[in-house]
């Protein structure tokens, strides 16, 4: 096992293996929650399941993966991070072949909920694990490569589900997840360092875990409920269950010394102000993830092919931008950069909400390479901030609250796309676009009041 100091990271060789671990796990982790949705009429199909019962296989994954990112992230800080992700890996190869191993919808939902649990162990601790292993005068550009895989896997998930479906059978969705995660896993055990600096007053708190769970269940299900019309006696009793969880689970993090909700991180303005930009800016992206292939489909009458194709810009100008943010950051304020970055992601959104009846695709496709290239901009100064604003012993918790605000954003934008299309019909594409460009434009602002905020110590 490799050692490090805490602040100066692993030397050069070392280094390109560990962060090689980090991105073939965190690539599969965001790309199976993205991949399924392309092979639910298929899989539906040969399940002998209803479309709707079918939901459950990309719910179960979600859910799974944000009831316990936070205990996750903590047990990181207890346990070492190196541990945690590693259990991730086993985890998330064995449930993959699980998935793929399935006869019903009910094996298949519960092996989800288990690779979701998977997931959620890499992506609880992966930006902790960049921190101690790049030295902190370039942690930026570990950041950037990050976000470039976080955006890309999350943009390309239909792509690449398309692909392997026109060769293959769904299960292989799953199966090509195992050597990967065996590779991932060769590489961790030979290449990714230990956190040595542990708070020994840390301690691993069930009741929190469980509250933790309910809170966040009863957030995403409600939000969802509420979407899609559900019976509005259930969505009013989730609710206030979680009111009522929500509110005995912030008192009791108020009263711990170290908490598994990082509340006491939260009074820190620049770690509180850059999860805030962070969950308004995931929220609008997925606003216009989802809304976009019906928009160039049914209003601009692109076939399947041409609309693969129009949305292409988007993840292509997000990889040229992420790693350049991410050096950008070691010599301006990502306050500013944000602020920069999310507004070009709000002029390309409204841009394209506002395209005229009959578009070019010349004109389509600059305003999508604006919208990736704002987003990339922004992406990876804002999590170098979160990350490096948290005590170095806290990186665990700080990397579970990036994890977390992020689905929160993707849960909330996906949730509201339902509702624009439940009030709109018809004119639910744009009215999506025009509420992702409203968010994005919030974020930018929030992004703005950082620049007052002094930038992270070391």
């Amino acid at each position: 096992m490799p050692q490090t100091s805490q602040s100066d990271g692993l030397p050069v060789p070392q280094r390109y293996g560990a962060i090689l671990a980090i991105a073939l796990g965190i690539t599969v982790a965001v790309l199976d929650g993205a991949i399924a949705n392309v092979a639910l009429p298929t899989i539906a199909r040969e399940l002998h399941a209803s479309p709707a019962e079918s939901i459950w296989i990309v719910n179960a994954y979600q859910l799974a993966i944000i009831v316990s990112l936070l205990s996750l992230s903590f047990l990181g800080d207890i346990l070492g991070y190196r541990r945690i992700y590693q259990a991730g890996l086993v985890l998330f190869a064995c449930t993959s072949l699980l998935c793929a191993l399935s006869t019903s919808l009910e094996m298949l939902t519960f092996a989800r909920v288990l690779q979701g649990f998977g997931g959620a162990a890499l992506m609880s601790v992966n930006t902790a694990l960049i921190r101690i292993i790049y030295p902190q005068r370039f942690l930026g550009r570990g950041m950037g490569i990050n976000s470039l895989i976080v955006a890309v896997s999350t943009a390309a998930g239909p792509t690449v589900a398309a692909a392997v479906l026109s060769v293959a059978s769904w299960k292989w969705l799953f199966l090509i997840n195992v050597p990967v995660c065996l590779a991932a896993l060769y590489l961790a055990l030979r290449f990714l360092p230990d956190n040595t600096q542990k708070t020994q007053e840390q301690r691993f708190d069930i009741p929190s875990a469980i509250m933790n769970a309910l809170t966040f269940g009863l957030m995403i299900s409600a939000l969802s409920g509420f979407s899609q019309g559900q019976s509005g006696k259930l969505v009013l009793a989730e609710l206030v269950a979680l009111v009522i969880v929500g509110f005995l689970f912030i008192r009791r993090q108020l009263k711990m010394p170290v908490p598994l909700l990082p509340v006491d991180l939260l009074r820190i303005p620049i770690f509180s102000l850059s999860l805030g930009t962070s969950v308004c800016s995931f929220c609008a992206q997925m606003l216009a993830m989802v809304s976009l292939p019906f928009f160039l489909q049914t209003v601009l009458h692109r076939g399947e092919v041409a609309t693969g194709l129009l949305l292409t810009p988007w993840p292509l100008a997000t990889m040229v931008m992420a790693p350049i943010a991410g050096r950008l950051i070691e010599r301006y304020h990502s306050g500013l950069l944000g602020a920069i970055g999310l507004a070009m992601f709000a002029t390309g959104l409204y841009s394209l909400a506002l395209l005229p009846d009959s578009p070019t695709d010349l004109n389509i496709i600059w305003r999508m390479a604006l919208c990736g290239a704002g987003f990339g901009l922004f992406q990876s100064p804002n999590n170098h901030t979160i990350i490096s604003s948290a005590p170095r012993h806290r990186s665990g918790g700080a990397s579970g609250m990036l994890g977390t605000s992020r689905l929160l954003g993707q849960s909330s934008g996906a949730a509201l796309v339902a509702l624009m299309f439940n009030l709109f019909g018809e004119h639910g594409t744009h009215a999506s676009l025009l509420l992702a460009g409203s968010f994005s434009t919030l974020a930018a602002v929030v992004s703005a009041l950082r620049i007052t905020q002094p930038k992270a110590a070391a």
